[in-house]
Order: C-alpha cells, then sequence, then structure tokens
C-alpha cells in the first residue's frame, strides 16, 4: 500500500469533512463559496442509489440561493398535487385532523418538498467534488484521526492507498453509527421512542389511486404511515406488533398483503424494504476540540416530522457563517461554542416533537380500540394535538447563542427565520429578498437610521448590508411587524434574526450586541476605524 502526504509540513486545510452524503456534501459546498479549503473523505465510491429521506424544507433550498443551485435543486423537487395534505386518519383512512401543503412558505420555498434523495444527492456530490477549493478522497475510510490543540490529522485508507491529512477543523457527517463520535467517546443521551419499523418504498408503475397525502394510520391492528413521495414513488412505514421479526416482516407475501388494502400488486414494484429502528438520541458533546459532528453524528430522530436529514442540514449551514469568520481572523474562537448552544436545543425541540408525534398516533390507536369494545378513551399524557401537523411556525427558534434571548418568544421573529417576501429593488428587477442582501448579515429598516460612528465601523467590518425597505416595494408575502411598525431588525447571515430595536433597544446597541455575541474584537476594529 502506497502512502500519500498531503498538507502535512505545509499549511493545513481549512476544514476536514468526513462523510459525504447529504449533509457533507453541502457542508463541503458552503464551506468552499465562503473561500475556505476544503479536504472531503468519503468511504463509498458511489452514491446510495436507494431512498433514505425524502423531505426537504424550504428553508434549506433559501441556503442555497447565494450559491446560485436554488433553482436548479428546486427543478429536482415535487411541485404541491392537487388535494395534498398531512395529517392523522383512523383505521379506516378517515381524516381526523392535519394541515393543507402549502405552495410558498415563508422561506420563499415551497415549504416541504419531496425529492428522490439519490437524485438530489448525485447532484450535491457533483457540485462539492468539482469546487475547486474542495479536494476530495472517494472511496477512502478514515482509521484515525489526532484532535491536537492547533490542528487535526486525520488518516484514511483505500483499497492499494492511504493518505494522511491535515485541517484546522474537522466536521463529523458520517451517520448516524458515527466511527468519529464513537472514537471521541461522545455518548447520545435517549429521547425515549425505540421502535422498529418495516419501511417499503415502490415505484407505481400503473395509474392508481392512492391519495396525494402523509398520513399518520393511528389503527389499533397496526400503526403505520403512507407518504405520497416524489412521482412516481410512494413510502409506506409499518411499525412492528410484539412478537413479530424483521426476517418475518421482510418476507415478499408479507409486504404484499400489507399493501392490498392500499393498491393492486401490479400497480407497483418494490424498490426498496428494510427494518430498522426509528430512535431519538442527541449526542451529548457536539463539539470537541477541533472536531464539530453534524448530522445523524450528532442527532437521531423518528421520521414523523420529515426532519432528519433537514436539521443535519442546519447544522452546517450554522457552522458555514461562523467557522469563516473565526478562520479569517474577524471574530474570536468563542463564536464557535454557540454552535452546540444553537443546534443541540433546537435538534432537541424537533426531535420531541417527532417523538410527541408518535406518541400521539399510540394514542389515538389506543382510543379507537377502547371505542370498538364500548370503554372510555384513556386521558391523553405528555402529549396533544399540537404534536400535529399544523402547529403555526415551521420550525422551532433559536434560544441561545447569537440572539437577543430576552426577545425570542413564540410571536416575534427574533430567533426564528426572516421571511422571505418577492420584491422589486430600486432598479425595477423583481426578485427574492435574499437577492439583495448577498451572503453578508444585513440590517433591515424601514426609513433612514442614523448609527453613530462606532456602529457604522461595526457595520462596514462585518459587511452588514444595510437595506431600507422604503426604497423597495413589496410584491409578495409579508414582513414581520416588527418591520411593519418601523423597528429595525438585524439579520444573522444565516437568515435568523438576531433582534430587533424596541423602546429599550436603539439600532447601535443592537450593532453592538451582535458584534459582541459573535466574538467581534471591538476594540481592534475601532482603533483601525480611528487610526485610519
Amino acid at each position: 500500500m502506497t502512502t500519500e502526504a498531503h498538507n502535512g509540513l505545509s499549511r493545513p486545510f481549512d476544514v476536514a469533512i468526513v462523510g459525504l452524503g447529504p449533509v457533507g456534501c453541502l457542508a463541503a459546498i458552503l464551506f468552499a463559496d465562503a473561500g475556505l479549503t476544503v479536504v472531503a473523505v468519503e468511504k463509498e465510491a458511489q452514491v446510495y442509489t436507494l431512498p433514505r429521506a425524502v423531505n426537504l424544507d424550504g428553508e434549506i433550498i433559501r441556503a442555497l440561493q447565494p450559491l446560485g443551485l436554488a433553482e436548479t435543486v428546486n427543478q429536482m423537487m415535487q411541485p404541491i398535487r392537487a388535494n395534498e395534505r398531512a395529517g392523522f386518519a383512523n383505521s379506516k383512512r378517515e381524516w381526523l385532523f392535519g394541515g393543507n401543503a402549502v405552495a410558498l412558505g415563508s422561506s420563499g420555498w415551497q415549504s416541504a418538498n419531496m425529492f428522490d434523495q439519490p437524485e438530489l444527492e448525485t447532484f450535491l456530490r457533483t457540485q462539492a467534488m468539482s469546487h475547486a477549493n474542495v479536494s476530495h478522497y472517494v472511496g477512502y475510510e478514515v482509521t484515525e484521526f489526532f484532535n491536537s490543540p492547533t490542528q487535526v490529522t486525520l488518516n484514511a485508507s483505500s483499497i492499494d492507498k492511504s493518505v494522511s491529512l491535515t485541517a484546522k477543523y474537522l466536521v463529523a457527517c458520517d451517520g448516524a453509527n458515527s466511527p468519529t463520535r464513537k472514537a471521541l467517546g461522545v455518548g447520545l443521551r435517549d429521547l425515549g421512542y425505540d421502535q422498529d419499523w418495516l419501511v417499503v418504498d415502490v415505484e407505481m408503475l400503473k395509474p392508481h389511486n392512492l391519495p396525494n397525502e402523509v398520513l399518520q394510520v393511528c389503527d389499533p391492528d397496526r400503526i403505520h404511515t403512507y407518504v405520497a413521495t416524489k412521482d412516481p414513488y410512494r413510502r409506506w412505514e409499518f411499525q412492528l406488533n410484539p412478537g413479530e421479526s424483521a426476517e418475518q416482516m421482510l418476507e415478499t407475501d408479507t409486504i404484499h398483503a400489507l399493501l392490498d388494502s392500499w393498491t393492486p400488486r401490479d400497480t407497483y414494484k418494490l424498490r426498496r424494504t428494510t427494518v430498522y429502528q426509528f430512535h431519538a438520541a442527541i449526542a451529548d458533546i457536539w463539539q470537541q476540540g477541533r472536531v464539530f459532528l453534524a448530522g445523524d453524528a450528532a442527532h437521531q430522530t423518528p421520521p414523523f416530522l420529515g426532519q432528519g436529514m433537514n436539521s443535519g442540514m442546519r447544522d452546517v449551514i450554522n457552522l458555514a457563517w461562523k467557522l469563516p469568520l473565526v478562520l479569517k481572523g474577524v471574530c474570536k474562537q468563542s463564536l464557535l461554542d454557540t454552535y452546540q448552544t444553537e443546534r443541540d436545543a433546537h435538534a432537541h425541540d424537533l426531535v420531541s416533537w417527532a417523538v410527541d408525534m408518535g406518541h400521539l398516533m399510540q394514542h389515538l390507536a389506543t382510543t379507537e380500540a377502547a371505542e370498538r369494545v364500548g370503554e372510555a378513551p384513556p386521558e391523553m399524557q405528555q402529549t396533544s394535538r399540537s404534536s400535529g401537523y399544523g402547529q403555526g411556525r415551521e420550525q422551532p427558534p433559536i434560544r441561545s447563542g447569537v440572539v437577543l434571548v430576552e426577545q425570542v418568544s413564540n410571536r416575534g421573529a427574533t430567533g426564528y427565520s426572516l421571511a422571505q417576501p418577492v420584491v422589486r429593488d430600486t432598479t425595477g428587477e423583481e426578485q427574492r429578498f435574499d437577492e439583495l442582501l448577498g451572503t453578508q448579515a444585513g440590517l433591515i429598516t424601514q426609513g433612514s437610521v442614523a448609527l453613530n460612528e462606532n456602529s457604522r465601523a461595526l457595520v462596514e467590518a462585518l459587511s452588514i448590508k444595510v437595506i431600507d425597505l422604503d426604497e423597495i416595494e413589496l410584491l409578495q408575502g409579508k414582513y414581520p411587524a416588527e418591520l411593519t411598525s418601523g423597528e429595525t431588525v438585524l439579520l444573522r447571515p444565516d437568515r435568523l434574526v438576531f433582534g430587533h430595536t424596541e423602546p429599550e433597544v436603539s439600532a447601535d446597541q443592537l450593532v453592538s450586541s451582535f458584534a459582541t455575541a459573535i466574538g467581534l474584537d471591538l476594540t481592534k476594529i475601532l482603533r483601525h476605524k480611528y487610526q485610519a
């Protein structure tokens, strides 16, 4: 076996990424586009050819806008079909409650998008591997790594070669069984949902009468889920009952029998059948030294919300604006401490919500079982209909980290993604709001706002884009109440609202608080400004 040394004695890569699934690919693309040098290591030579994740949030497509990839990815998504909705049903598949699909969400894109993972993942991997700032070792498996105070060194091997790499930081996107997490000795917090389910993906071959729904069927005889994924595909998930084995459930006759009440056997062909455990867990630690965990390596969730891959993508979107600021010397390394602070709580909210949905399905099934025999239904415990679809917000907020914590609530904009309407700019061009921002943070005002000299220096140092809403025309969508009432909003580069002005918070205080929260060296910036 031959050994290659890369950057061992020269300048290391800025970031090493372990794992080139969808999350790792997005990380590589975002980091590289921010000007960082990236090396990616992936043990599988080819993209996995069978479906796993099926839903992509509009918020993730939005993150691809500055890269010029959003429209291409959006073309891979399933447009909303007639009567499309998501909700809960009884054993007869009679609708109980839920919500209708939304064609245009607050992100400026369709809120929930069905897609085929092999298609999307192939595209993302191609984009990552072709980027000028990305070096890649596909078909290589990391055998060991060393997490020193100044850099990370990792060794990886293929069938006939080995390579030694160094990077200033490492982001592990290497899945639920993450070897990186295990090597770090990081444990998982179990959130109390461990159920074995049979997952069946099919390709429809003939016209059919399957509904355009995501349906949680709360059948006392067997809880199951039906998902109208991207045409021509469909998915079912069946919870295993006590005493059933994976081998039994994977028998072709068993699978056909489960689908018989849905669609005739000659209308489809089986694409993927597998039994695995739906699991709810969060890593105890997301960062150890210069190594970060992201995606399934950091959190695992039951699939009822379709948020597993989306949460992982939010992890790397979070890092993608913070790492460049630290590596370029604009902000202190303490900014990276906010990664776990923000992402752990946010992922915990979503995983807990998915667990509550699982409990809600069980409660509804138990209630129907009691009604069948004339018994009083059991009281609902630790869950409610608010665990289901359509609870109001598309995502929970961030509750700490780079945010004005005292402003975070269920009503205001702080901690949430800023809505992205369609606007007409000063040149008369119609575009989505983010096109005015580029990749920068934003100070969004309604009318001119006078900033003091220190604040102007901070705005310049951080390349904060100042946008006056009075200078643009709103064509579609809406702004949050804080903006329509004349307040000023400070927007992070990832489009989350840091905070807004109010009687107790001036625009100058807002800018200063943001600079402090991200670890900007105010003294250095201001001294440079006055010396100039």
